[in-house]
């Protein structure tokens, strides 16, 4: 067995997805092939190499074992032990992945054993006070899981599968001529290896059933919308005692009527009287947590000015820190005015000291005055 990394052999990193494996093994498996190479040992080594490689990460459960405890897994007779076959097994998997699929056949049909169970998502909606604080939530899936009357492995009386008779337990047939050996699927056992004599009147032989599960869900605080949160097989029961499918939860956070969250700020649009935005004071301002704050507003406000809350706003995931609220002053024109009340705005509006006052209405009308001008000219 080559000692050096599958990953780095292959030239793909540790998330590669299936296809990308096959990509990366069919054009080095190609460069390397003897037929292209003759009497070159290193490119013989190689093509071994490749395949070995190969043989491991394309098998879902061998890929686990490899990348928990690396080469050992498959030393001394381990489930990588060998390359049987030599390179007509290798040239075979790369005409069974080229023409598979025209001759009824293809690289997902050659797993040995039963496949694994596929992945579930589930859709859940939170509130922004929910992903301030964290939440635990139980959840209702409908899913598969394993039958309790054969013990998930689709033989009555939950007896062993017997190895089938036309493969020998291989999962594989061969068949050559001359030069090439090509192997394919056994269609006896659709490449299982093993049979079921007596299928589980239950589950029909699929040692699984349909069933609703309750689940507990922990959602962190801070989480973000869109967050997905990964419950490690909690999917769909794998066939016939295979590994379960993982469940994905996918977090969606309800607007909120107050606050607008960015990242793990707050924002708030706090109306402000205009007595108050002209001659100052205070407001109380709500806060994420339900709690209230304090804002101090200098004389002469405007609207747009923004006020710094340190530490009021979201949960910042995985930490005990906070993120910061900022508080937006919308200036509020007084309406339902008594005559008194107007007759004294007109008053104000009336004085000399306009731009004393009103330094940005007035800046605004010497700014219209001067394009009139410019127009003139």
């Amino acid at each position: 067995m080559s000692n050096q990394d599958f990953y780095e052999l292959l030239g793909v990193d540790r998330n590669a997805s299936g296809d990308d494996l096959k990509k990366a093994y069919r054009k080095l498996a190609m460069q390397h092939h003897p037929d292209r190479n003759p009497d070159d040992k290193a490119a013989e080594q190689k093509f071994k190499e490749v395949n070995q490689a190969y043989e491991i990460l394309k098998d879902e459960q061998k890929r686990a074992a490899y990348d928990r405890f690396g080469h050992a897994a498959f030393e001394q007779g381990g489930a990588g032990g060998g390359f049987e076959g030599g390179f007509a097994t290798g040239f075979a998997d790369i005409f069974d992945e080229m023409f598979g699929d025209f001759m009824g056949g293809g690289a997902g049909h050659r797993s040995h054993g039963a496949g694994r169970g596929s992945d579930l998502r589930y859709n859940m909606d939170i509130t922004l006070t929910d992903a301030y604080e964290g939440l635990n939530e139980t959840i209702r899936v409908a899913t598969s899981v394993a039958c309790d009357q054969c013990q998930g492995s689709g033989a009555a009386g939950a007896k062993a599968p017997v190895a089938c008779e036309t493969c020998h337990g291989h999962g594989r047939i061969r068949a050559q001529s001359g030069f090439f050996t090509v192997e394919r699927t056994c269609p006896t056992c659709q490449g299982q290896g093993h049979v079921i004599r007596n299928p589980c009147m239950t589950c029909g032989g699929q040692g699984r059933v349909q069933k609703e599960r309750t689940l507990n869900v922990n959602i962190p605080a801070g989480v973000e919308d869109g967050t997905r949160i990964r419950l490690g097989s909690e999917g769909e029961a794998g066939l016939r005692g295979a590994p379960a499918g993982d469940l994905y939860i996918f977090l969606t956070i309800k607007p909120h009527n107050l606050f607008r969250r960015d990242g793990a700020n707050i924002h708030c649009r706090v109306p402000i009287p205009m007595a108050t935005a002209a001659l100052g004071g205070t407001v109380e301002v709500p806060t994420v947590d339900g709690s209230r704050a304090r804002v101090t507003i200098p004389e002469g406000v405007q609207t747009g000015h923004q006020f710094r809350l340190k530490g009021k706003g979201m949960s910042v995931l995985r930490s005990k820190s906070r993120g910061d609220m900022f508080v937006q002053a919308v200036v509020e024109t007084p309406v339902n005015l008594t005559k008194k009340q107007k007759e004294m705005l007109k008053e104000f509006t009336g004085d000399s000291e306009t731009e004393t006052h009103s330094p940005e209405s007035h800046g605004f009308l010497n700014k219209v005055k001067e394009l009139w001008e410019d127009l003139k000219d």
